[in-house]
């Protein structure tokens, strides 16, 4: 358990041992599930946990109530990450009334047998629920990142429970830098909705906010400007660091050769950033990270049966599902006798908004000769000056 103020309690479980989440991304320091309860005349448990930590969350609740009962369960995300024990906290509290949407609501017909609609109290945008001393005001997040989220402002204490929004991977007390597991989040899960999270953004700009409880990663109590500013930043789509982001997909690794050559000249150039990725190897989550922080991409990979290596057209369909755009972008093919790579990457980038996908693409058949260094010079050269 973990004190947020006097009467505000996390509740959630670290779980060090998680290695995957949402069966995709990897995690090397586990994950927090976050729930809070709010200890007032009436008590309020602010979301559950998955249903795989139910047992340790119960005992972390029993600790903190302290022998009172539970009034209200506030549901602000539906995903069984965060609803997974709702149903055991409706059977510990039979007379606990459910805080939700009404799209929520819905949904939790779809999950659950148990008679949620006589415990109903269904809330809109703006509607507000004491509790004695606190007050909670809730606020529609639709699409960050499911329909029927809801955030929650209380605002004696000025806390904001942000469901999703503001968090990462890893458990509260990893000893890991925010900003670097909070954008793999960010992008790999919320990364799509740009539009839907600078709306929030507004909302919570008209709000005097000195805590932010999200339900993964640390509660977030200081300098809340620059957590502010990234989401500002990630989900307008703006790059967020000036820089060059090589990704490469290579087979007997020549066209891994020209992405490390055009590094080294990029790096001879002055470039303030060059990062590079092997798609084939390194974590594809990653990459689409690292493609949506720096303001250029680079491109590099084989042809292969008629289009391009799977690797490639992997990543590349991950970044057009999370709406990359705003990006200055480079291709380098390799084909020993009919190279396809190049054509088909420009197909994949179509419908991608505000790319500018620099000529000449440099074509490398089979492995790189001098005229390619020559052709990686002159390339670099036109990725610094935009």
């Amino acid at each position: 358990m973990e004190k947020v103020t006097e009467t505000i309690i996390n509740v959630g479980v670290n779980d060090a041992a998680l290695t995957l989440f949402e069966g995709q991304y990897a995690l090397e320091n586990g994950m927090a599930y976050n729930s809070y309860v709010i200890l007032d005349e009436k008590t309020a448990v602010m979301d559950t946990v998955d249903a795989h930590v139910t047992q340790e969350w119960l005992a972390n609740l029993e600790e903190a109530l302290a022998g009172r009962t539970v009034d209200y369960l506030i549901v602000q995300h539906m995903e069984p990450d965060h609803s997974g024990s709702m149903e055991r906290l409706m059977e510990k509290f039979p007379e606990m009334k459910i805080v939700a949407s009404a799209a929520a609501f819905n949904m939790m017909k779809q999950f659950f047998t148990a008679d949620v609609q006589s415990r109903a109290v269904a809330v809109k945008e703006g509607d507000t629920l004491s509790l004695g001393a606190h007050t909670l005001q809730f606020f529609t997040a639709a699409m960050v990142h499911w329909p029927e989220v809801i955030v929650t402002y209380e605002q004696s204490e000025k806390v904001m429970f942000s469901a999703d929004g503001f968090g990462k991977f890893g458990t509260r007390d990893a000893d890991e830098d925010w900003t670097c597991e909070a954008r793999r989040y960010y992008f790999n899960i919320c990364g799509k909705y740009g539009m839907q999270v600078q709306a929030l953004l507004k909302k919570l700009a008209a709000l005097n906010i000195s805590v932010i409880c999200p339900l993964h990663g640390p509660v977030l109590t200081e300098n809340l400007g620059y957590y502010i500013d990234k989401y500002a930043t990630w989900s307008s789509y703006a790059p967020e660091d000036e820089g060059v982001f090589i990704a490469y997909a290579s087979v007997y690794g020549h066209t891994k050769e020209a992405a490390l050559k055009l590094k080294e000249i990029l790096e001879e150039k002055g470039a303030p950033k060059v990062s590079v990725c092997d798609l084939c190897r390194d974590d594809m989550h990653e990459a689409v990270e690292d493609a949506f922080r720096y303001d250029r991409l680079v491109l590099a990979a084989v042809s292969y049966d008629a289009g391009v290596f799977p690797a490639m057209e992997d990543f590349l369909h991950h970044l057009k599902n999370k709406n990359y755009q705003k990006r200055i972008v480079a291709l380098i093919e390799n084909g020993s006798w009919a190279p396809t790579a190049a054509k088909t990457m420009k197909t994949l980038l179509e419908g991608m908004k505000e790319l500018t996908v620099l000529e000449p693409v440099v074509t490398i058949r089979s492995a790189m000769k001098p005229e390619t260094v020559v052709q990686l010079e002159e390339m670099a050269d036109a990725l610094l000056q935009k």
